[in-house]
């Protein structure tokens, strides 16, 4: 059987540049799909494409509305492509009208001096902590994730606490690391609003963009491995926050950089 990550990012091509799907209970949100498998869905149809050149660089996925369950058609076109970069436009379409834009850089990757500048936390590892029991949606079950620092609060009281939290994740069950699951794993935090209010208000993603650090021999080192991920947030103004992530592998490659705008309600 295929993983429940394989089947939910499953595309059937039905012709040049068009491919359809469908929502997957086993990542559903509170409201549709969880917003990390629908953005992993966006990889997938690029790296379907027959024309892409190199390998994602960068993505970002604005929701334009909420994906409702059931089918869906992705569109994705390269608009222009260079020497060594390919630029992409992408949309996500449900009852013929447009659910998910998105925007994308693959490159063809050439070696040269390297260095990552953003050190991994030290935490204890993986196997010393314990994996959250609580799972209040069923995409959560999907993630094995181990929190290091910044779980849920324990008491929803309001009281004010810092927005930061260090954890460690990965598929569940285990699967190799790829492109479409590293894109999804960027995507794995609570809203910060959650963290530093200690109330329950309805947040969303509006727009998230990932940065891909990494080529596919790095992701293929990982294979089924952890991946650390640390988030934090910057600022809370009229209803709209910020939020930056990073993810490392166990050994301390810096494979993403992600940033995300989102809404909360009062």
């Amino acid at each position: 059987m295929n993983h429940p990550f394989d089947a939910a990012v499953s595309l059937r091509a039905t012709g040049p540049g068009a491919w359809q799907g469908a929502t997957s209970p086993a990542y559903a949100n509170m409201v549709g799909p969880y917003g990390g498998i629908t953005a992993a869905t966006l990889v997938q149809a690029i790296l379907q494409h027959p024309d892409r050149l190199g390998e994602p660089l960068s993505l970002t996925v604005n929701f334009a509305a909420a994906v409702a369950d059931g089918a869906f058609e992705v569109h994705a076109h390269p608009v222009r492509t260079n020497r060594s970069t390919q630029h992409w436009s992408v949309s996500l379409m449900q009852q013929d009208e447009v659910v998910v834009t998105a925007t994308a850089i693959t490159a063809a990757r050439r070696t040269t001096w390297s260095v990552d500048d953003a050190p991994q936390p030290q935490v204890l590892s993986a196997a010393a902590l314990s994996r959250r029991p609580e799972a209040p949606v069923p995409w959560i079950e999907r993630y094995d994730i181990r929190f290091a620092k910044g779980s849920l609060p324990r008491h929803w009281d309001g009281a004010e606490n810092p927005a930061g939290t260090t954890l460690w994740v990965r598929d569940e069950p285990p699967r190799a690391l790829d492109f479409a699951s590293l894109t999804a794993m960027s995507d794995v935090f609570f809203p910060r609003i959650w963290l530093r209010r200690a109330t329950r208000v309805p947040a969303g993603t509006v727009s998230m963009t990932v940065y891909f650090h990494a080529g596919s021999a790095d992701l293929a080192a990982v294979g089924e491995g952890w991946l650390l991920a640390e988030c934090g947030a910057s600022a809370f103004r009229n209803g709209f926050s910020d939020q930056q992530a990073h993810l490392w592998d166990a050994e301390g490659r810096l494979l993403v950089t992600t940033h995300q705008v989102v809404y909360y309600k009062e």
